[in-house]
């Protein structure tokens, strides 16, 4: 499935070379806005690269349109986060791990180096059963790095209920050869940030950057606007041997272009300021 290594792209240096971590914008982050803007949005704004959230935008489930994007606004594509969530429920598959398998490939195409996924929901059986297994089996058969990401349970009646399987938190248990840590997501779960990062350790390949305040809802906030401890975790990261891609994911869907515009330097400013410390 992987491709020769001499022939997939090599990720910028962050803030012109002040990191070995590239930033990257997620296209989830200009949503309602569609893919082909995230590209515009990145290069404008001197991001390093981009992450494409696969969803029902028809350029983000195509290979060649993005490699033009690619070619158009000489941005990377860094990594690709595969159509998992509710939204994206019959893009490509209804099943998670082919969409997970097309994912990958997809990656591999445009020489990112990193897939992100979540879990599967408590429905999908069969996928659950076999969740592990089958992550490291593709893994085993690709260089791409596929991250699994820690999720967050629900909250019915006062009560935290996980709606993914086999865990809301994939560093529990057996594991992932590589995760992805998100900020937003440790704020939902009411999870220790912190505790998570050294849990995950050397398999930490990928980072969702924004913020969040405990609300129930996933508030994917722009970092520092929040209560985690972001400011930390990419010190950390620049201080350790982290090398995958901090990807800056938040929600600016209720926001005019202008405030949307600022909400994104903001992130970024954010990120290489302490990714520098």
């Amino acid at each position: 499935m992987s491709e020769p290594a001499e022939h997939r792209a090599a990720p910028a240096a962050a803030g012109g070379g002040s990191s070995r971590c590239p930033i990257g914008l997620s296209t989830a982050s200009v949503y309602p806005e569609p893919t082909a803007v995230a590209f515009r949005r990145a290069a404008e704004l001197g991001y390093d690269g981009v992450e494409v959230f696969v969803w029902t935008d028809d350029v983000s489930q195509s290979a060649q349109a993005l490699a033009d994007l690619v070619q158009t606004y000489q941005v990377p594509v860094l990594s690709v986060h595969s159509p998992c969530v509710l939204i994206t429920s019959r893009v490509w598959s209804t099943d998670p791990l082919v969409k997970l398998a097309r994912s990958v490939e997809m990656a591999e195409e445009l020489g990112a180096t990193a897939v992100v996924t979540h879990p599967p929901f408590v429905w999908q059986r069969s996928a659950a059963a076999n969740f592990t297994a089958s992550v490291a089996e593709l893994q085993s058969r690709t260089d791409v790095r596929i991250a699994v990401e820690n999720m967050f349970p629900a909250r019915l009646r006062g009560s935290a209920v996980s709606t993914y399987r086999p865990h809301w938190d994939p560093s529990v248990g057996d594991g992932h050869r590589w995760y992805t840590l998100d900020l937003s997501h440790t704020a939902t779960s009411e999870s220790d940030a912190l505790a998570m990062f050294d849990r995950m350790g050397a398999r930490l390949g990928h980072l969702h950057l924004a913020d969040g305040t405990s609300s129930a809802s996933d508030e994917h906030l722009v970092p520092g606007r929040g209560g985690q401890p972001c400011s930390q975790i990419l010190e950390r990261i620049s201080a350790g041997g982290f090398d995958g891609a901090v990807i800056v994911e938040v929600s600016t869907r209720k926001a005019d272009p202008a405030q949307r515009e600022e909400d994104l330097v903001e992130a970024l400013s954010f990120a290489r300021l302490h990714l520098a410390s």
